[in-house]
């Protein structure tokens, strides 16, 4: 069987932005992070790494399939790639807004807008190939946790709630 170069690169493509941000989530994680008023259904820190890994890797090999079945980006598969991208540039937006900057409401607006656009992509990338579909399942999954996170962290921590949306202009 050949290898398909296509395939291992949409593969490893949306763990960059994941490597790209850990020293910005090692720094805070470290320190800031750990002054929140978190759930106590929030996973371990340690989990977090090895999950986004097999994320991220199952949702590009998704996209090298839409890709592939869908004509690239001038077949009808352009649509569904297009929301693939801007739902990974919302998701590698996230760690800096929350982690780098302490922004936890501006976490929380990212992450919202990235949920609604991933449900978007997931269900346009299922109707060019339903494998694509199904391998975005748990990543929907995820940031259904990711995002009941933020939300408790945001509205748990009231001093940087007011910094992140104040009350007056």
């Amino acid at each position: 069987m050949p290898i398909v170069w296509e395939a291992i690169g949409a593969s490893i493509l949306p763990n960059i932005g994941g490597w790209a941000a850990t020293p910005f989530t090692i720094k805070a994680t470290k320190s800031w992070y750990k002054t929140l008023n978190r759930p106590p259904w929030a996973p371990p820190d340690w989990a977090f790494g090895p999950v986004w890994t097999v994320l991220y890797t199952a949702m590009g090999f998704a996209s090298y399939l839409v890709w592939r079945d869908g004509g690239g980006f001038t077949g009808r598969g352009r649509t569904a790639l297009a929301l693939y991208i801007a739902q990974l540039i919302l998701n590698w937006a996230w760690a800096p807004i929350f982690f780098g900057l302490h922004s936890i409401g501006g976490g929380l607006i990212d992450i919202v807008l990235l949920y609604g656009t991933a449900g978007v992509a997931s269900i346009a990338m299922f109707r060019i190939n339903r494998t694509a579909g199904y391998l975005m399942v748990p990543y929907m999954l995820w940031l259904s946790l990711a995002t009941a996170l933020n939300y408790y962290i945001w509205r748990n921590n009231p001093s940087t709630e007011e910094q992140d949306f104040p009350l007056e202009p």
